[in-house]
């Protein structure tokens, strides 16, 4: 499980790196904040720790920005205490608060909680596929980044679907060109390139470069 943490304070980022690597939890935990929602999304996370105060954009902004594309669960941190803002932050999205200073073991037992449900959940009816921040809209055919969002083909989206289900492992052209086609004659090889160029096409419009790697003689990955 990675969790990613967005904490301005150095040393409580470091306390909180080393309790939940102790816990055998993959951490990220980075020290800017441009453009935190896409940053944090981009490591895939399985949940983001929040705090409230950051610079620049508050917690409650960078958790509407990743609530617009992606349903990975958000775990606030922070010292404000009123209700108000507590409920600020369910609103914005939020799977649970937590105020500063915090319990370990109550902080590990509120995290596998809401890893445990938000698992449950997405066991029940999977309509999205994430990575790097890009979602694949399964019920709508559509990919979407931030705000953003495109259409797709069916042979679009068939080939964007069959990537997102094999992240970080390339697949050969031919091995694509079966899935799209199955038994059905298949007439030209340059079809699964035209369709490739449309895709990219759709994510730079989105203002996403460079998601699908092309290797040279041996297929494509995200």
């Amino acid at each position: 499980m990675r969790i990613v943490i967005i904490e301005d304070d150095p040393a409580i980022r470091q306390e909180l790196t080393v309790l939940l690597q102790n816990a055998l939890y993959e951490v990220t935990a980075p020290d800017e904040f441009e453009d935190a929602a896409s940053a944090a999304l981009s490591a895939s996370p399985d949940l983001i720790l929040l705090d409230v105060k950051l610079p620049g954009e508050s917690g409650f902004d960078i958790c509407s920005k990743v609530r617009a594309v992606s349903d990975v669960p958000v775990l606030f941190l922070t010292s404000q205490t009123n209700a108000a803002d507590e409920l600020n932050g369910m609103l914005m999205g939020g799977d649970d608060y937590i105020t500063k200073p915090f319990h370990p073991p109550i902080l590990l037992a509120r995290i596998a909680a809401v890893l445990k449900r938000t698992k449950k959940a997405g066991a029940k009816e999977q309509d999205r596929l994430e990575y790097k921040g890009v979602a694949l809209d399964i019920a709508r055919g559509r990919i979407c980044f931030q705000d953003k969002q495109s259409e797709l083909t069916r042979n679009e989206f068939k080939i964007l679907y069959y990537l997102f289900q094999h992240t970080g492992r390339i697949i050969p052209r031919i091995e694509l060109i079966e899935y799209l086609w199955d038994n059905q004659v298949f007439i030209d090889d340059n079809a699964l390139s035209v369709n490739m160029t449309r895709i990219r096409g759709k994510l730079e419009h989105l203002g996403v470069r460079d998601f699908v790697e092309t290797k040279r003689g041996m297929g494509y990955r995200l």
